[in-house]
């Protein structure tokens, strides 16, 4: 079964406050994690946690190597990883207690989808924030 997205999904997750934890995210200016978790925290109001192996401050926020080095709830898996990797992050999302999963744009992952969504997670796959955002008038 192929996922497709519901856009009352997209726009719920854009726009309800929430922690977005970063998986990907660096200091690294160049890759497209850095931009669109700046949109997200700068436009669209969400608090990031960066998620990286060299666990970095990014936007002032502290990062942490792993999603279960995170203190706290979280909303939202933001996956910048290689797309061969995104169902390990995605199952470490449903075993954080993540609420939803986003799976960055030409990440794709049906069977990493299939799993979240029965655990009850919700997913958006192979789209971007800085994306939907501006489609949906959120800036």
């Amino acid at each position: 079964m192929t996922h497709t997205n519901d856009p009352a999904v997209v726009r719920r997750l854009l726009t309800t406050p929430g922690r977005w934890a970063v998986v990907g995210l660096s200091s690294n200016t160049a890759r497209a994690a850095y931009g669109v978790s700046r949109y997200l925290q700068r436009v669209l109001g969400q608090r990031i946690v960066p998620v990286h192996p060299k666990a970095e401050t990014v936007h002032g926020e502290p990062g942490y190597a792993r999603l279960a080095d995170i203190p706290g709830d979280i909303d939202v898996v933001d996956v910048f990883v290689n797309a061969s990797l995104a169902g390990d992050v995605v199952d470490q999302a449903i075993a954080r207690g993540a609420k939803a999963v986003w799976l960055q744009l030409d990440i794709v992952d049906e069977a990493a989808a299939q799993r979240a969504e029965a655990a009850g997670l919700d997913v958006v796959m192979d789209t971007c924030p800085a994306i939907e955002g501006p489609l949906l008038g959120l800036g």
